[in-house]
């Protein structure tokens, strides 16, 4: 199994809005990093997204792409669609961290973690049939689903996936809005191994932190990058 260098320069797409911020924590204390929230165009994304061995995408979107929410230029609905495949299809350690994502993923035959519907907000719980959920289970979904992959985030992503699926299930227990999530999250192997991982396939792992399920995927180290750059 390949381990993710520290030296990994991660390029983290995370359009501006409040909704999302939860998700921010997420790669707070990485390293080598560059966050990109707005203000370049789809063009440049293009360029960083070349020029880094790891990218993680954050926010809101559906099964055609990662929502630019206006923060953009020239950019369309879409900051992160069918234009970026190309250059995402040999990166395979990315996070695709929006609703629908799996969707994305699997039709361009892209690696990495990704997800169905994931619920974030009070409006997505009762269009998914759920009565009388209060903000405070969605925030401890939530801020339980950021802070775990936060932990992990520097390990293997078959570990970090276990990892996650551990640990946010421990919240799942008394939490349905997490127990809906857990379902829903995917690791996504093309290489070698051409197939979809869930929950239920790591099930028994996952109740022994030391185990690691014998799958592996190619990781791409980088060079080294000692400035954090934000661009907004």
């Amino acid at each position: 199994m390949a381990y993710i260098s520290h030296l990994m320069k991660n390029l983290i797409v995370h359009p501006k809005d409040p909704t999302t911020n939860f998700l921010s924590p997420i790669y707070a204390s990485l390293t080598n990093k560059t966050i990109v929230r707005g203000g370049i165009t789809k063009s440049e994304l293009r360029e960083l997204i070349e020029s880094h061995d790891r990218v993680i995408m954050l926010g809101h979107g559906s099964p055609y792409g990662l929502l630019n929410l206006c923060q953009f230029p020239d950019a369309g609905s879409y900051i992160i669609d069918d234009s970026m495949v190309s250059l995402l299809i040999n990166k395979s350690n990315c996070m695709y961290i929006w609703c629908y994502s799996d969707q994305f993923v699997k039709r361009h035959g892209l690696n990495g973690l990704c997800s169905e519907m994931f619920i974030s907000e009070v409006g997505e719980t009762i269009y998914n049939g759920f009565e009388d959920i209060g903000w405070d289970l969605i925030n401890q979904s939530n801020e339980g689903f950021a802070r775990i992959i936060s932990k992990y985030l520097n390990e293997p992503m078959e570990i970090l996936y276990q990892k996650l699926l551990y640990e946010y299930e421990l919240i799942a227990r008394t939490n349905p809005i997490a127990r809906f999530n857990l379902e829903r999250i995917y690791l996504l192997i093309r290489e070698p191994i051409k197939r979809l991982l869930s929950i239920n396939d790591c099930r028994m792992d996952c109740h022994n932190q030391n185990g690691v399920r014998n799958h592996r995927s190619q990781i791409n180290l980088g060079s080294s990058a000692k400035n954090i750059i934000f661009i907004f």
